[in-house]
């Protein structure tokens, strides 16, 4: 949920979390569950997206991005539900852990 409540430019809520904008820099850790990623680090296996997730949240990131269709050049594009499917699969193995 986003609100302009804090004079700044902005802020994010987030399980009982506040993240003002212009307070600080935040620090977003990336998880690809992507066959095709563009960075070459897409990992479809649910329990290995969540240690990999674990990680970059033990290493200081504030939230993470949990990417279900690759943006690299010439991609195909991906059905809707097979995106949702994988980003819903990767958030719940992510959540148990973070």
């Amino acid at each position: 949920m986003v609100r302009a409540d804090d004079g700044l430019r902005g802020g994010l809520a987030l399980r009982g979390a506040r993240l003002s904008w212009g307070s600080r820099t935040y620090v977003m850790g990336i998880v690809n569950v992507t066959p095709d990623s563009f960075s070459g680090d897409g990992i479809e296996n649910p329990v290995r997206a969540a240690r990999f997730a674990q990680a970059q949240w033990e290493q200081g990131a504030d939230l993470l991005d949990i990417g279900g269709e690759s943006t690299r050049p010439g991609h195909s594009a991906v059905d809707e539900t097979i995106e949702i499917e994988r980003v819903e699969i990767g958030r719940a193995s992510c959540r148990e852990r973070v």
